[in-house]
């Protein structure tokens, strides 16, 4: 059986990390589903999907490490092109990645103790943002 349901919200803009983990939770117990997989995509290409423990000292280590692998202080060809200034964002977000797919046992998500479902904000303004929650059970 297939379920499909968009979540959608505003960002701050970089490094806004949200904690989807009890949404997503959520819209696997409306689907009526017990068993499966559950597949989380952002579209868009300056936005990204991951798992962390979604707490004030990784949520900083992470935004300051992905500061380190695409800095804001180097010439991007993106913004030559383009001249909106956030060719680092989409660097990360391809790194990153859009999606993620997690199992599911009796209604609930198979993630670690201490494991949650994040959405990465990665662009440099505020942005409106869709999340496809997909899955197939039964």
């Amino acid at each position: 059986m297939f379920f499909r349901e968009i979540i959608e919200f505003k960002t701050k803009g970089e490094n806004d990390i949200i904690d989807l983990t009890s949404k997503v939770q959520e819209i696997i117990s409306v689907s009526g589903l017990k068993n499966g997989i559950v597949n989380i995509f952002v579209p868009g290409s300056t936005g990204a999907i991951t798992t962390m423990e979604y707490e004030p000292g990784l949520i900083k280590d992470l935004t300051r490490v992905l500061a380190r692998i695409a800095p804001s202080d180097i010439d991007y060809e993106h913004h030559k092109r383009w001249g909106d200034d956030n060719g680092r964002s989409h660097v990360k977000a391809s790194l990153v990645g859009p999606s993620l797919t997690i199992p599911f046992e009796n209604g609930r998500l198979l993630c670690g103790t201490w494991q949650q479902i994040v959405f990465l904000e990665l662009d440099t303004r505020p942005r409106n943002r869709k999340i496809i929650i997909t899955i197939l059970g039964e």
